[in-house]
């Protein structure tokens, strides 16, 4: 966001009131009602407060204030939750939950300068962190302590990577960026076989970070026009693409979908949830009323060379939340005037798929993702 049009957050501090730019990487507005805060504040009446939606800019230590954003997470999940009747109705309680934990953890803040520093006690070093995101900043602003720690945990992501074992190497995405930290659907793009002839050209439409482009191209395909609208993701998937020394097989370009032409392979894997998100990140997770599904689906005939595959890269845990029917899925195919020609599965092995305290475990236990070969139908 430029500088000149950052929202302003304001408080009253020794009965003089100040202001500062505020930010949000999810594009929240400022809270309207800030306090002055320190290590007096004990965490019973820090709660109350962030559940009553008044703020607390933070002045004291700054590992007394990690140690009350714990407190108050504590806190958090004390509160029961009514057993939910169906998959669908758990999965939008745990969204429910999870905007609502978002909110109140959200209303610890810290002021920054405009170096990025923190004016803290023990405070780190996050200058490079924030610059990362951010950007140059014009002026001191405050932003919240679980925003920085997620500008934190990016900044150790992208420094160190995501191993990558189809690719021999490391991903290093950027904070806003979906990590491919779910193996199988890379697995699956690098295991499944390939058209015949070798594809010259083929589509990766929405790269991300760019590693099922760079599969493809460790596969022996020349060329791959890959796809992305989001302007983060395109600076990433360049540095990804130039790290692995891929840059002279793979064209990135900024669009929405497809670039111009025919491919004889297309592969996209579009957000695997119809649910609207919350933040940057979620809209690699969740995709409205399935919009890039069907956009995908729609156009993907068109832009197909004679004899040439679409492989779309989905798992069916929307179905096992009732949030999309196999049926409906099928449909989309027949509407589009595609046919299967052949699937491979791959089971999930994510620690979820373990984790028997998840809300959401049974569907995600029972959770598969498929690499669904397309080709049209017979005029």
């Amino acid at each position: 966001m430029d500088n000149n049009s950052l929202p302003r957050i304001s408080w009253t501090e020794g009965e003089v009131v100040h202001s500062a730019d505020w930010r949000s990487t999810a594009g929240l507005l400022p809270p309207r009602r800030v306090v002055v805060a320190d290590d007096t504040l004990s965490a019973d009446s820090a709660y109350r407060l962030a559940c009553e939606g008044t703020a607390l800019l933070w002045r004291g230590d700054f590992q007394n204030a990690r140690q009350l954003l714990l407190a108050l997470a504590r806190r958090i999940g004390r509160k029961g939750r009514k057993p939910a009747d169906t998959p669908a109705e758990a999965f939008h309680q745990h969204r429910l939950a999870q905007s609502q934990r978002a909110r109140t953890l959200g209303m610890l803040l810290l002021p920054f300068e405009a170096d990025h520093r923190i004016p803290l006690r023990r405070a780190p070093d996050v200058q490079v962190a924030c610059q990362e995101v951010y950007g140059d900043a014009a002026a001191p602003y405050v932003a919240s302590l679980r925003e920085l720690l997620g500008l934190i945990g990016a900044h150790e992501w992208r420094k160190k990577g995501v191993p990558v074992a189809a690719l021999g190497q490391s991903i290093h995405p950027h904070h806003g960026v979906f990590a491919p930290i779910r193996s199988e659907y890379v697995g699956l793009v690098a295991s499944a076989p390939l058209p015949k002839p070798l594809p010259v050209l083929a589509f990766d439409i929405g790269t991300g970070t760019g590693v099922l482009a760079a599969v493809l191209a460790q596969r022996g395909i020349k060329h791959i026009v890959a796809t992305e609208q989001d302007t983060r993701a395109l600076v990433c998937a360049r540095e990804n693409i130039d790290r692995l020394r891929f840059a002279d097989q793979i064209e990135l370009v900024a669009a929405d979908l497809f670039p111009p032409g025919r491919a004889a392979l297309v592969v996209c894997n579009p957000p695997w949830l119809p649910a609207r998100p919350s933040s940057p990140l979620e809209h690699a997770v969740y995709d409205p009323d399935s919009q890039m599904l069907r956009g995908f689906l729609g156009g993907l005939a068109a832009h197909l060379a004679p004899g040439g595959e679409g492989w779309l890269i989905l798992s069916d845990l929307a179905e096992h939340l009732g949030l999309r029917s196999r049926d409906e899925l099928q449909k989309l195919f027949d509407a589009a005037g595609l046919k299967v020609v052949g699937k491979l599965d791959a089971r999930p092995t994510h620690p979820k798929a373990s984790d028997t305290s998840d809300p959401l475990h049974a569907a995600r236990a029972a959770e598969v993702t498929s690499l669904w070969r397309l080709a049209p139908r017979s005029p």
